[in-house]
């Protein structure tokens, strides 16, 4: 299992490497953030003067070789927009979104397990075909148009929820339902075909024959047994959520990460987001290795 890990972690980095070259040079086209920050009628001796001063005047080869460096040692930058370290904007953001992005996936993993499980329990039944028609609808429905018309209908309309911010239980419920709805229906499916393999088994059909009631055949015999698959696409999901936060985020003006990528490309802070980047890298290599885990767990196979 440690090998395992050692192998995971080593693809991981050189995955990042490459990512953060391609994110560096790519966010240098942006434009020249001397004429972002300083004002319009700025001689082009001050712009001159504010390049050597953040390091901009140097080639990008150069200017990547400093940055390097200077990740080597734990220093990120600073945010030029900020005047602050890009690390601490960053993890400010990120804890954000981290707190979305856990209780939306809690959500997910509760109800669409359930759902899935019961549904495949009455295969074929009414159950089984409003869930699978509701998961189908929910996994093709575009983030970004399901949260505009989540604005239109809940905020504008019948004026029941917030349009932005984080003040109260209420600014969470509609980036949390929009994040929610993809998710769920993907999982449902992918839950409800493993417990259907599951169900269909022999050590199931013998605790069926000996009197089991429903709920332990279904959560206690089958379900473990249905988990590897499940877990895949779970924790595919959450680095989606961590990604695909980004649109959400800027829809409903809530402070995670993804609306200060959008915000630091938008105003050219070139470290916030290298910054972002790296974070949220490390995340998902987390992430994934805390998936690894539970696959050893559930299966001791695994382990060797």
């Amino acid at each position: 299992m440690l090998s395992f890990i050692r192998k995971r972690s080593l693809s991981s980095l050189i995955s990042l490497i490459g990512l953060v070259v391609l994110v560096f040079f790519l966010s240098r086209l942006t434009g020249d953030p001397a004429a972002l920050f300083l004002p319009v009628e700025a001689s082009a001796e001050m712009k001159q003067q504010f390049r050597e001063l953040h390091g901009l005047n140097d080639p990008l080869l150069v200017q990547f070789g400093h940055y390097v460096g200077n990740v080597l040692t734990g220093d990120l930058g600073e945010s030029l927009r900020k005047a602050r370290p890009a690390l601490d904007v960053v993890l400010e953001a990120f804890v954000w979104t981290l707190w979305l992005a856990a209780i939306t996936m809690t959500l997910v993993a509760v109800a669409s397990i359930v759902v899935g499980s019961l549904a495949a329990f009455r295969s074929g039944g009414f159950f089984d075909r409003f869930s699978s028609m509701i998961s189908l609808i929910g996994a093709s429905v575009p983030d970004f148009w399901l949260a505009i018309v989540a604005i239109v209908v809940f905020s504008i309309q019948l004026v029941w929820l917030p349009t932005s911010g984080t003040g109260s239980v209420l600014h969470w419920i509609l980036p949390i339902a929009v994040l929610f709805v993809r998710p769920f229906g993907i999982i449902v499916q992918v839950v409800r075909g493993s417990m259907i393999g599951a169900l269909s088994s022999a050590y199931v059909k013998t605790a069926r024959a000996k009197g089991v009631k429903a709920g332990p055949i279904i959560f206690v015999h089958a379900l473990r047994n249905a988990m590897l698959p499940v877990i895949t696409v779970m924790g595919d999901q959450a680095a989606s959520l961590l990604n695909g936060a980004v649109v959400v985020e800027t829809i409903f003006g809530f402070p995670g990460v993804g609306k200060l990528m959008i915000d630091s490309i938008l105003q050219r802070d070139f470290n916030v987001v290298l910054a972002a980047i790296l974070v949220t890298a490390i995340a998902i290599f987390l992430m994934n290795v805390l998936i690894d885990l539970a696959y050893a767990l559930l299966d001791p196979r695994i382990r060797h």
